[in-house]
């Protein structure tokens, strides 16, 4: 073989050489470019899983704030009153609603004017309980600024008068010695209980209310326990205001203790009973549950008039009829915003946030509270004075 033609051998031996490799090298590359792809793909989706990890901790770190609705984007549950229109609070976590007590909504003065409430009869009761009659004593602020302190002291002023002038004398009514010379020897302690349970009565309701309105737009069950317990508290309240009057008037007389404490009991038990149904908690029976409030309230005209007559010659009987006709007119008038829903219904929208019927409807309850509270300060100051008669 000559030397040409062995270099020529030579070469197509490589050429074929490079054609066999050239396959390989060619896959090898691709292999090559799908991992860098794959690589990249995986560390891409790394970087979208990081970031929405951050996002996260971000949206955890920033707590979400709860918006609030209009009235016709609220579930049918809480869809109480058409009058007012907007900023309602609907379906919110139970750490939500606490914390709104201290944002703007159509019920954070429900919230407040109760809860002020409660904590006003929670500091009357440690001031009785402690003895510290600057802050217990309410006649003291009522005599300023009303003239019953001289109604308040007949019988002091009586006495201390009739020993410098004896023309005082000539002015007594035979009622008034009739009544005085009665009851002039005590014959039994005053027990301090049943004023006790009208200010335990009293903190019930309104703190139950204040709960009520604060925590009933986290979800219906919860909403629907809150209003029977609302119910309960408002009942309760009524109940135990009849406590201390017909205790102490009728102290001498156990009999009709128990027929009206019996009485305004059983109608208590019957208005809880029935508001236990949920239907009857429905904005539809608004005037039904109403009607119920006041025909106990209204009870205590019977024994009002029947404590008139045995104790006409009481000098302070006119004090604490003024007292009981101030409860009686705050609680009427109360439950007449109540059940009119006045002023919002004359311009729907306009006392969404301040100065609608239940705003006022509170802000009367606590006024009726603290006068009933002053009447029963004028029985107890008659009862340490005067006990039953010995005979």
């Amino acid at each position: 073989m000559s030397p040409k033609e062995g270099g020529a051998l030579a070469r197509k031996r490589y050429s074929s050489k490079q054609t066999a490799s050239s396959p390989t090298s060619a896959k090898q590359e691709e292999e090559m470019k799908n991992h860098q792809n794959l690589i990249r793909n995986i560390s891409s989706a790394d970087n979208i899983k990081n970031k929405r990890k951050k996002k996260k901790k971000q949206n955890k770190a920033k707590p979400k704030r709860y918006g609030l609705m209009s009235y016709w984007e609220l579930p049918e549950y809480m869809k109480d009153n058409e009058f007012i229109l907007n900023y309602y609070r609907a379906d919110w976590p139970l750490a939500e609603a606490f914390f709104s007590v201290f944002r703007w909504h159509n019920e954070t003065l429900n919230v407040w004017t109760h809860f002020i409430g409660f904590v006003l009869f929670l500091g009357l009761t440690m001031a009785n309980l402690l003895e510290v009659p600057q802050v217990a004593d309410l006649l003291a602020f009522f005599s300023r600024s009303t003239p019953i302190s001289a109604v308040t002291n007949v019988s002091h002023d009586f006495i201390s008068g009739m020993t410098t002038n004896l023309t005082d004398l000539k002015q007594m009514t035979s009622q008034d010695m009739e009544f005085a010379s009665s009851v002039a020897s005590p014959e039994m302690g005053v027990t301090y209980w049943p004023f006790y349970v009208f200010l335990a009565g009293s903190m019930f309701c309104l703190l139950s209310s204040t709960i009520c309105h604060l925590f009933s737009c986290h979800s219906h069950p919860l909403n629907l326990m809150l209003l029977r317990i609302d119910y309960a508290g408002i009942t309760t309240m009524i109940i135990t205001s009849f406590f201390p009057p017909i205790y102490y008037i009728f102290q001498c007389d156990s009999r009709w203790q128990f027929i009206y404490l019996g009485g305004i009991t059983v109608m208590g038990i019957f208005t809880i009973v029935t508001l236990l149904s949920p239907k009857l908690s429905s904005s539809e029976f608004r005037t039904f549950r109403a009607l119920l409030f006041a025909s106990m309230g209204l009870f205590g005209i019977i024994p009002a008039i029947h404590a008139s007559v045995v104790n006409w010659g009481n000098p302070k009987r006119n004090l604490t009829l003024m007292f009981e006709a101030a409860m009686a007119f705050f609680y009427l008038t109360g439950t007449g915003f109540y059940v009119t829903r006045i002023p919002e219904r004359w311009r729907p929208g306009w006392f969404d946030l301040a100065g609608h019927s239940h705003q006022i409807f509170h802000v009367l309850v606590v006024l009726g509270a603290l006068a009933h509270y002053g009447a029963i300060l004028v029985m107890l100051d008659w009862r340490n004075s005067f006990g039953c008669d010995s005979n």
